[in-house]
């Protein structure tokens, strides 16, 4: 279990990083994710939503691996679960480019790794005191 809150915690901690860079600069993120900004309105969307997306999934994932409980999993799985629908929708609507399959393969990893801490990680209880 050590092993994967370590891999959860770097994995938050990268999270936090993309969100960050976001942030501190949309236009330069955005030609990472083959985004082009359009004024103010487009850095504001990136600021908001992109950065949004990485810093709950990472600050979730890094609090879930210092508690050493996968329940607060459930929010970045949800959200790497629905981003990766929609690349697999857009597969089906715009067919099939290469530059498609790394980011795919990037969320399908990161998906079983959140879902294998959130099965995995469980608080552990206190007894219960005989009284």
């Amino acid at each position: 279990m050590l092993a994967l809150r370590i891999v959860l915690g770097a994995l938050g901690l990268l999270s936090l990083m993309v969100a960050g860079r976001v942030l501190a600069d949309p236009s330069a993120a955005a030609i990472q994710f083959g985004l082009e900004v359009k004024g103010a309105l487009g850095q504001a969307t990136l600021r908001a939503d992109v950065a949004a997306l990485f810093a709950v999934t990472g600050g979730l994932s890094v609090f879930a691996a210092l508690k050493g409980d996968g329940r607060f999993l459930l929010g970045p799985v949800c959200l790497i679960g629905a981003a990766l629908a929609g690349r697999l929708l857009n597969l089906a609507a715009a067919g099939f480019t290469v530059e498609q399959v790394a980011p795919i393969l990037i969320e399908v990893v990161v998906l079983a790794i959140l879902l294998a801490g959130f099965r995995s990680l469980r608080p552990v209880s206190a007894p219960a005191s005989s009284a």
